[in-house]
């Protein structure tokens, strides 16, 4: 086995040992007595808690078992530590013919693209295009969202999802600034997200005046 079947071998290796001791120290359990409910030696048990063992799966049932949980609560991966992006931390993408996207998640979500859209009274983008579904929710104003011969005119609370593959745009349509929280899957950073038509200024991706409303 190379150095990379490895180093693979042991990334997909859960690490227990965290979550088994929490589980036994939340109940005021001593190794002792998890040994007594489970037939395994307390030197195996201590091991397993520091991650210096590889229980089998017949094993992490006997040990959830003693614990009163499913097997699926030890082999969960720690969860990531939560993020909180203040407003003023967000990062703008300014975009051709002016506008910005704000990017709400701080590129913190993964697999997934959440950016704020602003446009005021009158505005309307050019044709534009996305990979897969795209999510909108109006959080402010009215918009009129085109996708071929589909329209629909959205006001606040009011959500739509597409294939965002084909083309599509949005208008506003009321008499005051129109804010739309926009979800698609895709890459973290907007920097990474502006379609080739957005680069080159063929057609016009903003969805944010330049400057926050407000």
């Amino acid at each position: 086995m190379d150095a990379v079947s490895r180093e693979l071998r042991t990334r997909r290796r859960p690490l227990v040992g965290a979550q088994v001791r929490k589980l036994r120290t939340d109940r005021g359990l001593t190794l002792a007595q998890v040994g007594e409910r489970t037939g395994l030696n307390v030197g195996y048990l201590s091991q397993v808690e520091t991650d210096k063992a590889s229980p089998s799966l017949e094993t992490l049932a006997a040990i959830a078992d003693s614990f009163d949980v499913p097997i699926a609560w030890l082999l969960m991966d720690a969860a990531p530590p939560p993020r909180v992006v203040r407003r003023d931390e967000r990062r703008l993408e300014p975009l051709p013919m002016g506008g910005q996207l704000e990017e709400v998640d701080g590129g913190y979500a993964r697999g997934l693209r959440i950016v704020e859209g602003r446009m005021p009274p009158g505005a309307a983008t050019g044709l534009m295009t996305d990979a897969g579904e795209e999510h909108h929710l109006v959080l402010e104003g009215f918009v009129r969202l085109r996708q071929g011969d589909f329209v629909a005119d959205l006001g606040p609370g009011d959500y739509l999802v597409w294939d965002g593959a084909f083309p599509h745009s949005a208008e506003n349509i009321g008499d005051c600034p129109c804010r739309i929280l926009i979800c698609t899957p895709g890459p973290n950073s907007i920097s990474n997200s502006l379609s080739p038509h957005a680069r080159t200024g063929q057609g016009t991706l903003h969805l944010a005046e330049a400057g926050k409303a407000g």
